[in-house]
């Protein structure tokens, strides 16, 4: 009797198991029952973060030294293009991931991303690298958001923070690593093409590993909306439009918007910080390596956060992290103009990390928590358009007001509009945590209920 038993289960396991006749990845949403897919997506998601993280102290130091650029506005402009293009990739991947599946947006944005690191080495004018970092825009924005899509499929509701704080971790150690990487090879052989030669490693790895052993993760998601639409059989909302979802997460849900806004504000410092730090420590007389090490602390304390900073969302709930992580990264940006030498700035730089690890995976999981598994890619597609936009929005206003009022007001305003977002987030967004949100709920109807009898009672 034992043995048939454990027979069926076997059985049940294997067909459960089973994708286009391979074994290895459950239709059951749990990190656990997942583990090789979910493994899988971070070591990816740690190549496309790598990409990017290349040009984090050398691209700035190569405009000016390669191409003899002045105006802070115009090397900014790589940055802009970039947060452009990732933007609306961002879009385009969550809402194309819902119609025609995962994998193939991920095979797309590695065949984009591979002339990426040839095009900076052979680049004979500024506008060769700009349009470089318009085909990494894509490659991040397809890469980045659909490892984090698939991960939320795996995982299920329960762990959402810490599947995003995992996956932020192996994006941004990446970023800090390569950063550091790159700035070793600039400072020991020059600026170009040794640090962009690991480019090329990092995309043929990241296009291997797609499409070769990544399977498609959007049937978790329809089985999660299937096990909702069971629990909540007397509700017959029909799925919202396109148009709709872009509403409710850029302005009608007070949660969405918030987080939309938060995320923005987020990347936009990011990018003063890409753009701009470089410039501010080599002018302060800092050298390569050691500027490349100012890059790398502030990806990597990001990065490292992220692994504690998505589970304690899970449990402390997502608000209050938000609020917090926004104020602490305004608290980096203006030690950096205030302070002196490369101590304080590694101080600051560690600052601007916590913080951006205490809000980036759990922005992400709150628009999760909102968002149902039917339209959640494409919420989290909107949500990443309005966040990566930051990017182009923040070079560019650093490159003005550092061109009109000098790189420490820039800085300076930066810090104060990152503060303002916490202000805002304080006040407008909701508790989204399921666990936080069904108590407070049922807290509300508690109380009317016994409002409802004490007026009764009166009556009587």
């Amino acid at each position: 009797m034992s043995d048939s038993i454990a027979a069926s289960r076997l059985s049940w396991w294997m067909s459960d198991r089973r994708t286009n006749g391979r074994v290895g990845i459950s239709r059951r949403p749990s990190s656990c029952a997942n583990w090789q897919q979910f493994t899988l997506l971070i070591l990816i998601n740690a190549f496309v973060g790598g990409m990017v993280g290349l040009e984090r102290a050398v691209l700035p130091l190569l405009a000016e030294h390669d191409f003899l650029l002045t105006s802070r506005t115009a090397i900014l402009s790589f940055i802009v293009t970039f947060g452009v293009t990732k933007a609306l990739a961002n879009l385009f991947a969550g809402r194309m991931s819902d119609r025609i599946g995962r994998k193939r947006i991920l095979v797309a944005g590695w065949i984009i991303g591979l002339p990426v690191p040839l095009l900076v080495m052979l680049a004979p004018t500024w506008g060769w690298v700009v349009a470089a970092n318009v085909l990494l825009g894509i490659n991040q924005g397809l890469c980045w958001s659909i490892t984090v899509i698939m991960k939320i499929d795996l995982v299920g509701p329960a762990r959402r923070g810490l599947a995003m704080g995992l996956n932020e971790f192996a994006g941004y150690v990446a970023v800090s690593l390569a950063a550091l990487a790159s700035g070793y090879l600039a400072s020991t052989y020059a600026l170009r093409p040794q640090p962009f030669f690991l480019g090329i490693a990092f995309a043929i790895a990241g296009l291997l590993l797609s499409v070769l052993f990544v399977q498609d993760s959007r049937a978790h998601a329809r089985q999660e909306a299937k096990q909702l639409q069971t629990q909540r059989a007397a509700e017959t909302t029909p799925a919202p439009s396109f148009r709709q979802i872009l509403l409710l997460t850029s302005w009608k849900d007070r949660a969405l918007s918030a987080a939309s806004q938060a995320g923005m504000v987020n990347n936009l410092n990011d990018g003063m910080a890409w753009g701009l730090f470089p410039l501010y420590f080599a002018a302060a007389g800092v050298a390569i390596e050691q500027v490349a090490i100012l890059a790398a602390i502030y990806p990597g304390v990001w990065g490292m956060g992220q692994l504690g900073t998505g589970a304690l969302s899970d449990r402390l709930g997502r608000k209050g992290m938000i609020v917090a992580g926004m104020w602490v990264q305004a608290a980096g940006i203006l030690l950096v103009p205030l302070g002196h030498g490369f101590a304080t700035w590694a101080v600051a730089m560690g600052l601007l990390g916590f913080g951006t690890a205490l809000v980036y995976p759990t922005l992400l999981a709150a628009i999760s928590d909102v968002a149902h598994p039917d339209w959640r890619a494409s919420a989290v597609g909107v949500y990443r358009l309005w966040r990566d936009g930051g990017y182009a929005v923040g070079a560019l206003l650093a490159g003005v007001l550092a061109d009109l009022l000098g790189v420490s007001w820039a800085i300076g305003a930066i810090a104060a509009l990152t503060f303002a977002s916490g202000v805002v987030v304080l006040g407008r967004m909701y508790e989204t945590l399921p666990s936080r949100r069904h108590a407070r709920e049922q807290g509300v109807r508690a109380e009317r209920g016994d409002a409802t009898a004490g007026a009764e009672g009166t009556v009587r």
